[in-house]
């Protein structure tokens, strides 16, 4: 579970900074000139972004070691490469968010436009008094126009006479049932055409404000007794979107590859010596050397001291966790999982993988490679821990390791 954990967080750095560099390559690309000096500007930037990511493990390894002046140039660094990164990211992140509120802005505004454009067509078709279609009351007017009062009247301009006034009556009568006509039809494909252009928006939600997000957080700092506006919220927002981006770009390798204990690499100490005192018999009957025996009779009274090392957690787990056991072996991989799992029993500090098995190496074990895995032969683990699978031990023949 501790390298799954490992790996998804390495992954999730890793998006966030190629995010972060793509960001800044464009936001470097932007202040070149030429085609040449963008590409130098962009590539820069980028490097900067990724050099971001890896100062902390410069910084923190500079304070291990006692290197003062690295860590503070570490940390000036840092900063530097850190303000120039967040920078770019407050661009980027201000202008998506305006351009797509902008969008937004406009789209609405359209589509109420549509709306209002439509209601009025239609309100304009029920203002329009009944009438028949246009070509058939064109057709009737053509009729009216072939007959004898229709020169009579100079085209309906003479009037005088009372049979010249019903007759240019019944003429405008129907050339005012043709304007109608003529306008019905008008209104009909002004309709359709509006109607055409709101399906265009069908099955997509058409927002009343032109930033949701904000707008929304804006009424809550409301409730919450903050007075703020709408565009201060979305600057709010973006400042946030380049605080996740900067800083997750920035420590996220380092905060993920805890999980793998990086400077987990000490050299072995060196063995403090402890004197074991081991009384000499003087009668005893064994040869001693000419320069031997000059010692010890130099130093009669006091006794022989003898400097052993002390026993190392290695030792000691082996003493608790391992048994000899013939035609059994333990793979590399479930000897060291058993030991983290004592060291954090035992509140220590586990070894690396690499320090752990040259240590145990050093503990007279049979080591082989058996199918491709490091097998140790001849042990197992106490109180039943070891998996059946490393129980047997493998029937092809052992290759050294």
């Amino acid at each position: 579970m501790r390298h799954v954990l490992g790996v998804l967080g390495v992954a999730a750095a890793g998006v966030l900074l190629a995010v972060s560099a793509a960001m800044n390559w464009r936001f470097g690309y932007s202040l070149g000139i030429s085609e040449v000096d963008k590409q130098i500007y962009g590539a820069a930037s980028a490097a900067a972004d990724c050099f971001k990511a890896l100062v902390p493990f410069f910084f923190f390894a500079s304070l291990k070691n006692r290197m003062w002046s690295q860590a503070v140039a570490s940390a000036v660094l840092w900063v530097v490469v850190t303000g120039y990164s967040l920078t770019s990211a407050l661009g980027h992140a201000a202008l998506n968010r305006l351009d797509t509120t902008g969008n937004r802005a406009v789209a609405a505004a359209s589509y109420k436009d549509l709306r209002a454009e439509l209601k009025r067509a239609e309100d304009q078709m029920g203002w329009i008094p009944q009438h028949r279609p246009a070509m058939t009351v064109q057709s009737a007017i053509d009729g009216i126009k072939n007959q004898r009062q229709w020169s009579w009247s100079k085209n309906c301009t003479d009037v005088t006479a009372k049979s010249n006034r019903d007759f240019c009556q019944q003429f405008h009568a129907l050339s005012a049932e043709l304007a109608s006509a003529t306008q019905a039809t008008e209104l009909l494909h002004q309709i359709a055409n509006v109607k055409a252009e709101l399906a265009k928006n069908n099955g997509k939600s058409v927002m009343s404000e032109a930033d949701p997000q904000a707008a929304v957080l804006t009424k809550l700092a409301g409730m919450l007794g903050m007075t703020m506006k709408v565009e201060d919220m979305q600057t709010t927002l973006a400042v946030f979107v380049a605080l996740l981006l900067e800083i997750g770009s920035g420590f996220g390798m380092y905060v993920a590859f805890s999980q793998w204990r990086l400077y987990d690499h000490a050299a072995p100490s060196v063995p403090k010596m402890v004197a074991s005192v081991q009384s000499v018999s003087t009668s005893s009957s064994v040869l001693i050397a000419p320069r031997q025996a000059a010692i010890a009779n130099d130093n009669k009274s006091a006794p022989m001291q003898k400097m052993v090392a002390p026993e190392t957690d290695v030792d000691r787990f082996y003493k608790e966790r391992i048994e000899k056991s013939e035609g059994s072996s333990l793979t590399a991989t479930t000897l060291y999982e058993d030991y983290c799992a004592w060291c954090e029993e035992q509140a220590k500090e586990p070894l690396a993988l690499p320090t752990f098995g040259r240590e145990f190496g050093e503990l007279d074990v049979t080591k082989a490679k058996i199918a491709g895995r490091v097998r140790y032969i001849g042990i197992a683990l106490r109180a039943g821990q070891q998996l059946e699978d490393d129980k047997r031990l493998p029937s092809p023949a052992l290759r050294a390791a």
